[in-house]
Protein backbone atom coordinates (compact mmCIF):
# COMPACT_ATOMS: atom_id res chain seq x y z
CA UNK A 1 0.00 0.00 0.00
CA UNK A 2 1.20 3.70 -1.03
CA UNK A 3 2.12 6.00 2.26
CA UNK A 4 0.44 7.81 3.96
CA UNK A 5 1.17 11.34 5.82
CA UNK A 6 -0.44 13.27 8.33
CA UNK A 7 -0.33 16.77 7.77
CA UNK A 8 -0.68 20.35 10.19
CA UNK A 9 -0.59 23.53 8.99
CA UNK A 10 -0.82 25.88 12.44
CA UNK A 11 -1.54 29.34 12.05
CA UNK A 12 -2.21 32.02 14.93
CA UNK A 13 -6.52 32.07 14.30
CA UNK A 14 -6.90 28.27 13.11
CA UNK A 15 -5.02 24.89 12.99
CA UNK A 16 -5.52 22.91 9.41
CA UNK A 17 -5.15 19.06 9.40
CA UNK A 18 -5.45 16.53 6.85
CA UNK A 19 -4.21 13.34 5.22
CA UNK A 20 -2.29 12.85 2.08
CA UNK A 21 -0.95 9.92 -0.38
CA UNK A 22 2.21 9.94 -1.54
CA UNK A 23 1.55 12.44 -4.79
CA UNK A 24 0.51 14.99 -2.22
CA UNK A 25 -3.55 14.54 -2.92
CA UNK A 26 -5.10 15.97 0.08
CA UNK A 27 -8.28 13.85 1.94
CA UNK A 28 -10.47 14.76 5.18
CA UNK A 29 -9.33 18.55 5.46
CA UNK A 30 -10.24 19.87 8.33
CA UNK A 31 -10.14 23.45 10.09
CA UNK A 32 -10.00 24.00 13.99
CA UNK A 33 -9.17 27.12 16.20
CA UNK A 34 -6.12 27.41 17.43
CA UNK A 35 -6.44 26.24 21.04
CA UNK A 36 -4.79 30.08 22.80
CA UNK A 37 -4.32 31.49 26.30
CA UNK A 38 -2.91 28.49 27.80
CA UNK A 39 -0.10 28.20 30.26
CA UNK A 40 2.26 26.42 28.68
CA UNK A 41 1.37 27.25 24.70
CA UNK A 42 3.14 24.27 23.13
CA UNK A 43 2.00 21.63 25.49
CA UNK A 44 -1.55 21.98 24.67
CA UNK A 45 -1.07 22.70 20.83
CA UNK A 46 1.02 19.57 20.55
CA UNK A 47 -2.25 18.03 23.03
CA UNK A 48 -4.33 19.44 20.38
CA UNK A 49 -2.21 17.78 17.23
CA UNK A 50 -2.37 14.55 18.74
CA UNK A 51 -6.37 14.69 19.20
CA UNK A 52 -6.94 15.85 15.57
CA UNK A 53 -4.53 13.51 13.78
CA UNK A 54 -5.89 10.74 16.14
CA UNK A 55 -8.87 11.39 14.37
CA UNK A 56 -8.03 11.92 11.37
CA UNK A 57 -6.50 8.65 11.15
CA UNK A 58 -9.29 6.69 12.87
CA UNK A 59 -11.28 7.71 10.25
CA UNK A 60 -9.21 7.03 6.90
CA UNK A 61 -9.05 4.39 4.82
CA UNK A 62 -5.51 5.01 3.85
CA UNK A 63 -2.02 3.37 5.13
CA UNK A 64 -1.21 4.04 8.11
CA UNK A 65 0.75 7.76 8.05
CA UNK A 66 4.56 7.26 7.89
CA UNK A 67 5.87 10.34 9.01
CA UNK A 68 4.03 13.75 9.76
CA UNK A 69 4.71 17.46 8.16
CA UNK A 70 4.15 20.04 10.91
CA UNK A 71 4.24 23.72 9.68
CA UNK A 72 3.66 26.82 12.57
CA UNK A 73 3.84 30.56 12.12
CA UNK A 74 6.24 32.84 14.18
CA UNK A 75 9.79 32.34 14.03
CA UNK A 76 11.09 29.09 13.24
CA UNK A 77 14.21 27.23 13.39
CA UNK A 78 13.73 24.64 11.07
CA UNK A 79 16.88 22.61 11.81
CA UNK A 80 16.31 22.51 15.75
CA UNK A 81 13.03 22.13 15.47
CA UNK A 82 12.55 24.79 17.77
CA UNK A 83 9.48 27.42 17.51
CA UNK A 84 11.42 30.38 18.61
CA UNK A 85 8.82 33.14 18.91
CA UNK A 86 4.99 33.07 18.08
CA UNK A 87 3.84 36.30 19.24
CA UNK A 88 0.19 35.35 18.70
CA UNK A 89 0.24 31.70 20.62
CA UNK A 90 2.92 32.46 22.75
CA UNK A 91 5.99 30.23 22.56
CA UNK A 92 9.67 30.72 23.30
CA UNK A 93 12.21 28.26 21.91
CA UNK A 94 9.21 25.30 21.80
CA UNK A 95 10.56 21.91 20.89
CA UNK A 96 7.70 21.84 18.88
CA UNK A 97 9.06 18.85 16.25
CA UNK A 98 10.56 16.70 19.50
CA UNK A 99 7.19 16.89 20.94
CA UNK A 100 5.16 16.08 17.77
CA UNK A 101 7.24 12.99 17.29
CA UNK A 102 6.96 12.30 20.49
CA UNK A 103 3.15 12.42 20.69
CA UNK A 104 2.52 10.27 17.74
CA UNK A 105 6.04 7.99 18.12
CA UNK A 106 6.55 9.27 13.83
CA UNK A 107 9.38 11.28 12.62
CA UNK A 108 8.11 15.03 12.36
CA UNK A 109 9.06 17.22 9.06
CA UNK A 110 8.79 20.64 10.61
CA UNK A 111 8.95 24.36 9.16
CA UNK A 112 7.48 27.57 8.61
CA UNK A 113 3.95 28.04 7.43
CA UNK A 114 4.69 30.64 4.82
CA UNK A 115 8.48 29.47 4.09
CA UNK A 116 6.55 26.44 2.78
CA UNK A 117 3.11 27.88 1.24
CA UNK A 118 6.34 28.95 -0.87
CA UNK A 119 7.93 25.76 -1.43
CA UNK A 120 4.59 24.37 -2.48
CA UNK A 121 3.36 27.28 -4.82
CA UNK A 122 6.84 26.63 -6.56
CA UNK A 123 6.29 23.24 -6.71
CA UNK A 124 2.82 22.63 -7.36
CA UNK A 125 1.45 25.97 -7.90
CA UNK A 126 2.26 29.15 -9.58
CA UNK A 127 5.82 28.08 -10.07
CA UNK A 128 4.91 25.03 -11.77
CA UNK A 129 2.75 26.58 -14.41
CA UNK A 130 5.71 28.75 -15.34
CA UNK A 131 7.35 26.31 -18.14
CA UNK A 132 10.69 26.10 -16.90
CA UNK A 133 12.28 25.68 -13.15
CA UNK A 134 12.49 28.70 -10.85
CA UNK A 135 15.70 29.12 -8.43
CA UNK A 136 15.11 32.53 -7.61
CA UNK A 137 11.64 33.62 -6.35
CA UNK A 138 9.72 35.19 -3.67
CA UNK A 139 6.32 33.71 -1.90
CA UNK A 140 4.61 37.41 -0.52
CA UNK A 141 1.62 36.43 1.58
CA UNK A 142 -0.18 39.57 2.22
CA UNK A 143 -2.93 39.39 4.92
CA UNK A 144 -3.55 40.36 7.98
CA UNK A 145 0.32 41.25 8.18
CA UNK A 146 3.16 40.63 5.21
CA UNK A 147 5.82 37.32 5.15
CA UNK A 148 7.91 36.56 2.47
CA UNK A 149 9.26 33.14 1.91
CA UNK A 150 12.70 33.31 -0.16
CA UNK A 151 14.41 30.88 -2.32
CA UNK A 152 17.65 32.33 -4.03
CA UNK A 153 19.38 29.34 -6.41
CA UNK A 154 17.21 26.91 -5.94
CA UNK A 155 17.67 26.79 -2.00
CA UNK A 156 15.16 28.87 1.37
CA UNK A 157 16.51 30.88 3.07
CA UNK A 158 15.85 30.49 6.09
CA UNK A 159 18.68 32.41 8.40
CA UNK A 160 17.43 30.48 11.49
CA UNK A 161 13.79 31.62 11.22
CA UNK A 162 14.53 35.39 10.92
CA UNK A 163 14.08 35.88 7.16
CA UNK A 164 11.29 36.91 5.19
CA UNK A 165 10.15 39.42 7.32
CA UNK A 166 9.63 41.69 5.01
CA UNK A 167 6.28 43.06 6.72
CA UNK A 168 8.39 44.84 9.28
CA UNK A 169 10.96 46.29 7.05
CA UNK A 170 10.45 49.95 7.00
CA UNK A 171 9.09 52.31 3.52
CA UNK A 172 8.48 55.78 3.21
CA UNK A 173 5.54 56.68 4.84
CA UNK A 174 5.53 54.12 7.33
CA UNK A 175 3.56 54.40 10.61
CA UNK A 176 4.09 53.23 14.21
CA UNK A 177 3.98 49.39 14.59
CA UNK A 178 2.59 47.14 17.04
CA UNK A 179 6.28 45.21 16.84
CA UNK A 180 7.72 48.47 18.22
CA UNK A 181 9.28 49.77 15.49
CA UNK A 182 8.40 52.44 12.87
CA UNK A 183 7.83 52.57 9.60
CA UNK A 184 7.02 48.52 8.99
CA UNK A 185 5.70 47.78 5.27
CA UNK A 186 2.84 45.94 7.55
CA UNK A 187 1.37 49.43 8.72
CA UNK A 188 0.56 50.79 5.01
CA UNK A 189 0.39 47.88 2.67
CA UNK A 190 -1.58 44.74 4.74
CA UNK A 191 -5.15 44.16 4.22
CA UNK A 192 -5.63 45.33 7.96
CA UNK A 193 -3.53 48.53 7.49
CA UNK A 194 -6.13 49.51 4.10
CA UNK A 195 -9.08 48.85 6.42
CA UNK A 196 -7.30 50.12 9.16
CA UNK A 197 -6.51 53.10 7.78
CA UNK A 198 -9.76 54.11 5.09
CA UNK A 199 -11.83 53.80 8.36
CA UNK A 200 -9.76 56.28 10.37
CA UNK A 201 -9.05 58.85 6.79
CA UNK A 202 -13.19 58.69 5.77
CA UNK A 203 -14.95 58.16 9.10
CA UNK A 204 -17.05 54.93 7.71
CA UNK A 205 -15.64 51.24 9.24
CA UNK A 206 -15.22 48.75 6.83
CA UNK A 207 -14.65 44.80 7.79
CA UNK A 208 -11.52 44.45 5.51
CA UNK A 209 -9.44 45.52 2.59
CA UNK A 210 -12.46 44.17 0.10
CA UNK A 211 -14.69 46.86 1.28
CA UNK A 212 -11.76 49.79 0.20
CA UNK A 213 -11.28 48.07 -3.13
CA UNK A 214 -15.45 48.17 -3.76
CA UNK A 215 -15.46 51.85 -2.80
CA UNK A 216 -12.24 53.05 -5.01
CA UNK A 217 -13.80 51.36 -7.83
CA UNK A 218 -17.15 53.41 -6.71
CA UNK A 219 -15.18 56.23 -6.71
CA UNK A 220 -14.37 57.29 -3.74
CA UNK A 221 -11.07 59.29 -4.08
CA UNK A 222 -10.12 58.47 -0.15
CA UNK A 223 -10.20 54.89 -1.16
CA UNK A 224 -8.34 54.98 -4.12
CA UNK A 225 -5.58 56.85 -1.92
CA UNK A 226 -5.40 54.41 1.04
CA UNK A 227 -4.85 51.71 -1.85
CA UNK A 228 -2.37 53.44 -4.03
CA UNK A 229 -0.13 54.09 -1.00
CA UNK A 230 -0.65 50.56 -0.25
CA UNK A 231 1.01 49.39 -3.32
CA UNK A 232 3.48 51.92 -3.34
CA UNK A 233 5.11 50.74 -0.44
CA UNK A 234 4.73 46.90 -1.22
CA UNK A 235 6.22 48.30 -4.51
CA UNK A 236 9.41 49.61 -2.84
CA UNK A 237 10.09 47.00 -0.62
CA UNK A 238 9.83 44.30 -4.19
CA UNK A 239 12.01 47.13 -5.42
CA UNK A 240 14.47 46.54 -2.43
CA UNK A 241 14.24 42.66 -3.08
CA UNK A 242 15.21 43.33 -6.75
CA UNK A 243 18.31 44.86 -6.05
CA UNK A 244 19.35 42.35 -3.40
CA UNK A 245 18.37 38.53 -4.13
CA UNK A 246 17.05 39.71 -7.40
CA UNK A 247 14.15 37.46 -8.14
CA UNK A 248 12.74 36.07 -11.32
CA UNK A 249 9.44 35.66 -9.79
CA UNK A 250 7.33 37.28 -7.45
CA UNK A 251 3.91 34.93 -5.87
CA UNK A 252 1.55 36.92 -4.17
CA UNK A 253 -0.73 35.12 -1.85
CA UNK A 254 -3.07 35.74 1.66
CA UNK A 255 -5.88 37.61 1.54
CA UNK A 256 -4.95 40.58 -0.21
CA UNK A 257 -3.92 38.60 -3.67
CA UNK A 258 -7.93 37.80 -4.14
CA UNK A 259 -8.76 41.27 -5.80
CA UNK A 260 -6.63 40.00 -8.73
CA UNK A 261 -5.22 42.54 -11.28
CA UNK A 262 -6.45 45.40 -9.35
CA UNK A 263 -3.91 44.96 -7.21
CA UNK A 264 -1.14 42.69 -9.50
CA UNK A 265 -1.41 44.90 -12.52
CA UNK A 266 -1.05 48.45 -10.78
CA UNK A 267 1.38 46.68 -8.42
CA UNK A 268 3.85 45.80 -11.66
CA UNK A 269 3.60 49.23 -12.99
CA UNK A 270 5.04 50.45 -9.80
CA UNK A 271 7.68 48.12 -8.84
CA UNK A 272 8.76 48.55 -13.26
CA UNK A 273 9.19 52.51 -12.34
CA UNK A 274 11.61 51.84 -9.35
CA UNK A 275 13.77 48.94 -11.46
CA UNK A 276 16.87 50.06 -13.35
CA UNK A 277 18.92 47.77 -14.59
CA UNK A 278 17.62 45.18 -11.86
CA UNK A 279 15.97 42.48 -13.63
CA UNK A 280 12.32 43.07 -13.42
CA UNK A 281 10.63 39.96 -11.57
CA UNK A 282 7.01 38.30 -13.23
CA UNK A 283 4.91 39.11 -10.79
CA UNK A 284 2.05 36.28 -10.36
CA UNK A 285 -0.44 35.33 -8.38
CA UNK A 286 -0.25 31.99 -5.89
CA UNK A 287 -2.86 29.06 -7.54
CA UNK A 288 -2.88 26.68 -4.49
CA UNK A 289 -4.85 28.86 -2.05
CA UNK A 290 -5.86 27.99 1.79
CA UNK A 291 -4.05 24.38 0.78
CA UNK A 292 -0.83 25.94 0.04
CA UNK A 293 0.17 25.06 3.21
CA UNK A 294 -0.76 21.92 3.76
CA UNK A 295 0.99 21.09 -0.03
CA UNK A 296 4.16 22.24 1.87
CA UNK A 297 3.43 20.23 5.19
CA UNK A 298 3.40 16.95 2.39
CA UNK A 299 6.80 18.09 1.05
CA UNK A 300 7.91 18.05 4.56
CA UNK A 301 6.60 14.91 5.61
CA UNK A 302 8.12 13.49 2.42
CA UNK A 303 11.89 14.51 3.51
CA UNK A 304 11.33 13.13 7.10
CA UNK A 305 10.22 10.21 5.60
CA UNK A 306 13.36 9.59 3.30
Amino acid sequence: MNPSYLLFDVGGTDIKSALSDNEGNLSDIRRVPTRRGTPNPAEALVDQLHTLGTELIAGSTLATPESVGLLVCGIVDEDKGLGVFSANLGWRDAPLRHMTSEAFSLPVGFGHDVSMAGAAELHFGAGATLGSKVNNAVMLVIGTGIAAALFVDGHAVSAGGYAGELGHAAVPGGLKCPCGAHGCLETIGSAGAIAKRYSAASGTQVRGAREVLEAMHAGDPVAKRIWDEAIEAIAFSIAQLCASIAPETIIIGGGLAQAGEALLEPLRRSVRSKLSYHREPLIVPAQLGEDAGLRGAFLKAQEARA
